[in-house]
């Protein structure tokens, strides 16, 4: 249960970190002042620190005393978020620093400093109009971790490769015999011992698979993909040995020309295209399954925000679905009396001022929070004891969730009848 968790977790960093690039990337300043600093694992805080005091010595030079001004702020900025730190996180570190306009044609500093979700291969320092979120945008393209087996006659290698890092986690080799023995055999003895030491090999290979891709019983890599240049991937796939839990990640089988590292190079080159569909592939199976909910008209199946919340309100929701760019604000609203009211509105609903007017005395309501509802849900899913998937709308099925489920819903855990639910509750409003 803790692995499934653990990648809920991390799909809901990556929906904020994704959400945060977006509002840097529309952010825009004068001149030069917005900072991009992005420093590896292992990174010295002492030399960036010293490279910091350097760029501020010449930024002193800018002719511009408004450029020059807000250059020397940007800098003293990014230098103490610097000094919140007495070392590199393990993942790297990302500042983001800067004076940017605002829509109203204000100037607003801005000053950001967080360790990405895993390790960031890239060292970054630029001062520019805008700031640049590209290496952040490409960590969060790839951020499934795949496992490989290249296995052949004279070996195995296993590796993992996560974006654009490969690691080999073990190799060893094997010698096996050949097809013709050196005489001196009975040619059905010989047959029968070279079968059986690569019966074992094939053993060997399935045991140390599940070692390495398997933890704490859970498959610890999104996708397995299985290489080689004879048959043995294939015999091991289709062996009994092999685990079916891993059998059931395995998403592809090639031929490569090599064994080891270099067959290992060459099987991410030719497994490309599989790795980059594996997040699309599970979004399909998983609004497939909610649109098998409906079809079958189990009742196990919720859309739309008013009955998503009554849902989750009273711990029925199993999985809760919503498209990651859902432009939804939950308003918090206070009556003339006092009273509380908790609203949800599309930008288009917000324009309309009819809505925020109470209608027992026709008075505007005054407005007491606003938070994304998108960012309310996220935080507070597990108290309703849900598991949240956020969904694209590039794949058919998603495209189809979002225009005609409003890119809200969720798979019950048992059914609900809605009608009555309203009907209920227009009875106890009326008492």
């Amino acid at each position: 249960m803790s692995t499934s968790t653990d990648t809920v977790d991390q799909n809901i960093e990556i929906w904020k970190i994704k959400k945060l690039i977006k509002g840097l990337q529309a952010a825009r300043g004068n001149g030069t002042s917005m900072i991009s600093l992005i420093i590896p694992p292992g990174g010295q805080v002492s030399l960036v620190s010293k490279m910091l005091t350097d760029e501020a010595g010449t930024a002193s030079n800018i002719k511009s005393r408004v450029n020059r001004l807000s250059v020397l702020s940007a800098i003293t900025s990014t230098q103490n978020r610097l000094k919140l730190y007495s070392k590199i996180p393990p993942t790297g570190l990302v500042i983001f620093c800067g004076t940017v306009i605002t829509d109203e044609g204000k100037e607003k500093m801005v000053n950001i400093d967080f360790p990405p979700h895993k390790a960031i291969n890239t060292s970054l320092y630029m001062c520019d109009n805008k700031f640049h979120t590209e290496a952040l945008s490409e960590l969060l393209e790839s951020d499934s971790k795949f496992g490989f087996v290249i296995m052949d006659g004279n070996g195995t290698l296993f590796g993992t490769v996560s974006g654009n890092t490969r690691d080999v986690i073990h190799k060893f080799t094997v010698d096996l015999p050949k097809k013709h023995g050196r005489g001196g055999q009975s040619a059905l003895r010989f047959s029968r011992l070279r079968d059986e030491k690569r019966h074992n090999y094939v053993r060997k290979v399935a045991e140390m698979t599940v070692q390495h891709f398997i933890t704490n019983d859970k498959v610890n890599v999104t996708g397995l993909v299985l290489a080689g240049s004879a048959d043995f991937k294939t015999e091991l796939s289709q062996s009994d040995l092999f685990d079916p839990r891993l059998q059931a990640k395995v998403i592809k089988i090639v031929d490569v020309s090599y064994g080891g590292e270099n067959g290992f190079n060459q099987a991410i080159e030719l497994s490309a295209e599989a790795l980059s569909n594996v997040k699309f592939i599970q979004e399909k199976r998983l609004i497939s399954k909610y649109f098998d909910a409906i079809s079958q008209d189990t009742g196990k199946y919720c859309f739309g925000i008013e009955d998503t919340l009554k849902a989750l309100d009273m711990g029925a929701v199993e999985t809760l679905i919503v498209w990651e760019n859902l432009d939804i604000a939950r308003i918090t609203l206070r009556n003339a009396a006092g009273e509380l009211d908790i609203k949800h509105f599309t930008p288009l609903q917000e324009k309309d001022r009819s809505n925020f007017v109470d209608p027992n005395d026709g008075t505007e309501m005054e407005e007491v929070e606003r938070i994304s509802f998108l960012e309310w849900l996220a935080e507070k899913y597990k108290d309703f004891g849900a598991t949240l998937e956020f969904v694209t709308n590039r794949s058919q099925e998603g495209s189809q969730f979002v225009k005609g489920f409003g890119g809200i819903g969720g798979i019950l855990r048992y059914k609900l009848n809605f009608e009555a639910l309203t009907y209920e509750s227009d009875e106890f409003y009326s008492d």
